[in-house]
């Protein structure tokens, strides 16, 4: 009997182990089930963000993106709603009076008023009267058409010839030393180069604000009867970049530097020769900098780096104290002197992607904000900081509170919207407390765009000193865009005078040359 209950209690712990065993590798497993799930959940909403994105609308506007008071029709209108008319219903006959108005329509294309006119009279072949054979005399003409003629572009070759002239009496005279006086002609931009101002301008104009290549400019110029070559152009950007508008990109940086608000951004290009050693086909980064209307005239710099890291914001921005408005990336941060303020259209477009109520929720809250803003946008700062607190705030503090409650683990795409929202909360209260900071970083990326249909357009630079020359260029062409300056007429200007200045021992000079100034915009200005 002993030997019988000693086996029967060996068989039962046997059976336990064996069933706190099978009740672990079921949590095990339960939890293994759990994370496939998750990450199969996560992987289906990927699927379906990239496939959106490929296949669908790439907008990110949404109803309260459209003028104020403009709904969609379908929502407005409430026949769209309504059930079917049955056929009793169907045959009452209704009348409408419609008054429509008499459309003036514009044509879309015109000429300027300045624009040179040549006037082409057609008269009859024959002036005699069919019928009496006498003179007839003209009653009236009409204006049938006008049409735009293009008078091509045409090279001329300029000779700059220095004539000396001399005194023939004080020659004559033993006593007198000979007096003689030469012509000097002007300095060129670049010494024992065909290249003048006006050549020089058009291939800066053609590359940074038509994005027309330099290797496809070479065939243009052939026609006009400059025959050159995509390296030659190169080295003639270049050179005037960091001979000529350097001096101005620094003055401009150095107006920029005292502000207290500046747009940072970033986006990728790519040099072939690297001074790091690193492969062509590493990212090199150009970098925005815009600084906002509210601080005087609006400046566009842009600098080239080879990374994306703090140390490059930093070693640029000096000893600048204020705020940068700016998106997420972790460089914009801990750099001494300065705060940041967050964009929330970036936090818009990660609730965007989460394909939910939480994400149309998500999205409300940031569209609601803009809606204010677009009421707030013509009211000065102090007003408007006013009235952010008033109506703005409490929305933000509505979506913290709720957002508070929403799951902020995994890599579902509402996970990566929470996480990002509360991380940069913040920053993105920043606007709230300072009527100049704007709510996003649009203007910077509005920007940088020229940066990138470039890159699409010209692919890359083969050396640093290429991709500064790109960035003092579209610097000073986005600048003079910006202040309402004709870009090539300014170019032609600065290498004209440039040259023939003593800018060096003054370099007070220089600021007569700001895209800003009085000078410039009354010879360049459109």
């Amino acid at each position: 009997m002993g030997n019988a209950s000693n086996n029967n209690e060996k068989l039962i712990r046997l059976l336990e182990e064996q069933l706190d065993h099978s009740n672990q590798q079921n949590k095990d497993l339960s939890k293994k089930l759990d994370q496939s799930t998750k990450q199969i959940e996560a992987l289906t909403e990927q699927i379906r963000h990239l496939t959106k994105r490929l296949y669908g609308s790439k907008t990110e506007k949404s109803k309260y993106n459209g003028p104020e008071g403009q709904f969609s029709l379908f929502e407005v209108d409430p026949s769209f709603s309504e059930p079917e008319h049955t056929e009793e219903q169907s045959q009452q006959t209704i009348s409408y009076t419609v008054v429509r108005k008499a459309q003036n329509k514009k044509r879309n294309d015109s000429l300027d008023d300045g624009i040179e006119i040549e006037a082409v009279h057609h008269h009859p072949e024959n002036l005699v009267c069919d019928c009496c054979q006498g003179q007839m005399i003209e009653i009236g003409s009409t204006v049938t058409r006008e049409e735009a003629e293009f008078v091509p572009a045409r090279m001329k070759k300029i000779q700059h010839i220095e004539h000396a002239y001399e005194c023939k009496d004080c020659k004559t005279d033993l006593h007198q030393k000979a007096q003689i006086k030469r012509g000097k002609s002007p300095q060129p931009p670049i010494q024992r180069s065909l290249a003048s101002p006006s050549v020089l301008a058009k291939v800066i104009y053609d590359k940074f604000i038509q994005y027309l290549p330099l290797y496809r400019q070479v065939k243009e110029w052939e026609r006009y009867g400059l025959k050159t070559n995509d390296k030659n152009l190169s080295n003639w950007v270049i050179r005037v970049s960091q001979d000529w508008l350097l001096l101005i990109y620094e003055q401009m940086k150095q107006a920029v530097m005292t502000k207290s608000l500046l747009h940072v951004d970033e986006t990728y290009g790519q040099i072939i020769n690297r001074s790091d050693g690193k492969s062509g086909q590493t990212n090199a980064y150009n970098w925005v900098y815009r600084s906002v209307p509210s601080q005087g005239p609006t400046i566009i710099l842009f600098q080239s780096s080879l990374s994306r890291s703090r140390s490059v914001l930093g070693n640029f921005l000096g000893d600048f104290s204020g705020t940068i408005i700016c998106d997420g990336y972790s460089a914009y941060d801990k750099i001494k002197g300065v705060t940041f303020a967050n964009c929330w259209a970036h936090v818009r477009r990660y609730w965007l992607k989460v394909e939910s109520k939480n994400g149309k929720t998500g999205v409300k809250f940031c569209d609601d904000l803009y809606r204010l803003e677009r009421q707030f946008k013509h009211l000065p700062p102090s007003k408007r900081r006013k009235q952010r607190q008033k109506y703005s705030k409490p929305i933000v503090d509505k979506l913290l509170s709720w957002i508070e409650g929403l799951p902020f683990l995994g890599k579902s795409a509402i996970a990566k919207a929470v996480q990002y929202t509360f991380n940069r909360m913040d920053g993105l209260k920043a606007f709230l407390n300072d009527g100049r900071i704007e709510i996003d970083n649009n203007p910077a990326e509005n920007a940088i765009r020229p940066s990138v249909i470039g890159r699409k357009n010209w692919l890359h630079s083969v050396s640093e000193a290429g991709a500064q020359a790109n960035a003092v260029c579209l610097s000073l062409a986005e600048t003079a865009k910006a202040n309402g300056v004709d870009f090539y007429q300014y170019l032609v200007k600065l290498l004209t005078d440039l040259p023939n200045l003593d800018i060096h021992r003054d370099p007070e000079i220089l600021k007569q040359y700001m895209p800003w100034s009085k000078n410039i915009q009354l010879e360049c200005g459109k």
